[in-house]
């Protein structure tokens, strides 16, 4: 799948590379293909180091995550969260990380939000907002529902 801000999917990029291998400017290429010279260079670049299989898109993911909550916190959160049952708010003083990374443990752990949940016992009580029951019909439209206000007059056999 192409980058959708992508000027140049892969065929257009095996292109800019062909017509470069032909001896032509890198500069000149670009300007037909309708890149910046910057973008043809990188291109270029990348085929000599990494061949034809260069040319393909690569995911922009980050291979790692330096900032990333430790899975000891992480745990630490969700056991303080059973444990006492309190908001994001003093969970986050208690662990000593923000209020909003403990928000998304909760949400991403998928526990439910403090209003579900018995006081006293801290069984789930309501149901949340979000509901696994989807209304899913066999064919298109069955569902669909048409307020007429006025009718026209409709020759004999229909219109």
């Amino acid at each position: 799948m192409v980058h959708r801000n992508a000027r140049l999917t892969p065929t257009g990029r095996r292109i800019l590379v062909q017509r470069v291998l032909q001896g032509r400017p890198v500069s000149h290429v670009a300007k037909e293909m309708g890149v910046s010279r910057t973008c043809a260079h990188r291109w270029f670049k990348r085929f000599l180091s990494e061949g034809w299989a260069g040319m393909q898109d690569r995911s922009s993911r980050p291979r790692s995550c330096p900032q990333a909550t430790s899975a000891a916190k992480i745990n630490e959160v969700i056991a303080a969260r059973e444990k006492y049952r309190e908001g994001p708010e003093e969970l986050a003083e208690r662990c000593k990380i923000p209020a909003r990374t403990v928000s998304r443990i909760i949400a991403r752990a998928g526990l439910p939000r403090l209003w579900e949940l018995d006081p006293i016992s801290g069984e789930r009580i309501r149901a949340g907002r979000a509901t696994n029951h989807r209304y899913e019909r066999d064919t298109a439209g069955e569902l669909v529902h048409i307020d007429v206000k006025k009718l026209g007059k409709i020759p004999q056999g229909g219109g």
